[in-house]
């Protein structure tokens, strides 16, 4: 998730901030995971050392990622359903984390570089990698929730941005965009092609739109490891050459911003917000590239994910 400097997309003219603004609530004591569950190399420590892996996938730990990530997709199912006002972010991390347990997984977040909760809810102006805690949704939020599961040595990752009650025409336009632009990133993948493609087909439909790419964070390479050497801007970057070789598992995940999209990052070292707090959105898949495009390995056995939800929702 490398942080870069370049020109930045001009928001939509007169765009608020999100009022009131999100503030961190009461952080309820580290989960824990019952002891026959195996666990990744960084979940007693913290620390998930250099990225040392292959970019590419073999084939048991493909098969492996489709399992993963069709249970991730479920979980993630499920905690859209829970969206509505009232209930917590805590409550909702509490859902993920045990239905994680449920699946025989481990909730990839949970003291990943330290984090402190099993699932990343993100609300309003939050960017990412907000932290669940006692706040409760109120009518007219937008939430994304952001669920990894890591089975079977590898790691699932997928987010959607939920509706919350009564939500603004504005925000809806942001969500359903923000939701467009990953398909269109992901329609932009082929065998041997540039990863700079993806960036440009996410922000030129943000620049259709009027909305600003966040460019702090990126897409990043997934498998044996949560994050591992590949970047995956979700801007036109002109300059990088990378290729996509078939077998490379990653992730996209355009993060669209009504306003500036610049970001500043809480005291707690986690949370990054929209300097000017006005609202953002993100929907993730994880991908590997194939000979038609790219496989969405974040799916339901019956080609379901909560991206549907979210559609369904802004129908």
């Amino acid at each position: 998730m490398a942080k870069r400097k370049r020109k930045q997309t001009r928001p939509a003219v007169g765009v608020e901030p999100s009022y009131p603004p999100v503030q961190a609530g009461l952080l309820s004591p580290m989960r824990r995971v019952p002891a026959e569950i195996p666990r990744p190399p960084y979940a007693l420590h913290g620390d998930p050392g250099p990225s040392v892996s292959s970019l590419t996938r073999t084939p048991d730990e493909l098969a492996a990622m489709r399992r993963t990530g069709q249970d991730a997709a479920e979980i993630l199912l499920m905690a859209g359903t829970l969206v509505k006002p009232g209930i917590t972010t805590d409550e909702i991390d509490r859902a993920v984390h045990e239905a994680s347990i449920a699946k025989g997984g481990y909730p990839s977040p949970l003291n990943y570089r330290g984090f402190p909760k099993s699932v990343c809810t993100s609300v309003n102006e939050v960017i990412c990698h907000g932290i669940p805690d006692s706040r409760p949704l109120a009518d007219g939020d937008i939430i994304n929730i952001d669920v990894t599961l890591w089975k079977d040595g590898v790691h699932g990752d997928t987010s959607a941005t939920f509706l919350v009650g009564d939500v603004d025409d504005l925000s809806l336009t942001l969500v359903r965009e923000t939701a467009r632009s990953l398909d269109l990133g992901i329609a932009a993948v082929t065998p041997g092609g540039l990863v700079s493609d993806i960036g440009k087909a996410i922000e030129g439909h943000a620049v259709k739109h009027r909305l600003g790419v966040v460019r702090e964070f990126i897409g990043h390479g997934v498998g044996t490891e949560f994050h591992s050497n590949l970047q995956i801007p979700h801007y036109h970057e002109r300059r990088l050459a990378t290729r996509l070789e078939l077998g490379t598992s990653f992730t996209i995940e355009p993060m669209l911003t009504l306003g500036a999209p610049d970001a500043v990052v809480w005291d707690d070292d986690w949370t990054a917000s929209t300097i000017d707090g006005t609202r953002t959105a993100q929907f993730e898949h994880t991908l590997v590239v194939s000979e038609s495009g790219a496989e969405r390995l974040t799916m339901t056995a019956a080609g379901e994910c909560a991206h549907d939800l979210v559609a369904a929702a802004l129908a």
